[in-house]
């Protein structure tokens, strides 16, 4: 069963256009987040470390992909979100304090939000 459901994800993975991979990295780092928040009031601490550090693989993957040349201001303001993002996590990650984490999920759901609409708004083009 666990294959099946990894072979799918796999395929789902490897046929999505780049709208939609970008949707599911947002949609696993507000996962991670999430998880990291559950994790904290369970007082896991490993596994808090780990989904942070899950959560904060994936944001540098988003930051580290922005072009600056091509987004410009854009490109900037997502640049200072994302360490934001990274910032608030390691202080979550090293306080063991989920109020830093619930910031992170809300950009993160901004964010998420923000890019359903406008590769929406490109498929209706």
């Amino acid at each position: 069963m666990t294959y099946g459901l990894g072979a799918y994800k796999k395929t789902s993975i490897h046929t999505a256009s780049k709208e939609q991979i970008l949707l599911m990295l947002y949609q696993a780092a507000i996962k991670n987040c999430k998880k990291a928040i559950e994790a904290i009031e369970r007082n896991d601490v490993a596994k808090k470390g780990e989904l942070i550090g899950k959560m904060q693989d994936i944001i540098l993957e988003l930051n580290n992909s922005l072009d600056f040349k091509v987004g410009g201001e854009i490109a900037e303001e997502l640049s200072s979100l994302y360490d934001f993002i990274l910032y608030s996590s390691t202080q979550a990650n090293i306080k063991v304090e989920k109020e830093p984490l619930e910031g992170c999920l809300s950009v993160l759901h901004t964010l998420y939000e923000a890019w359903q609409k406008a590769v929406k708004s490109l498929k209706e083009k």
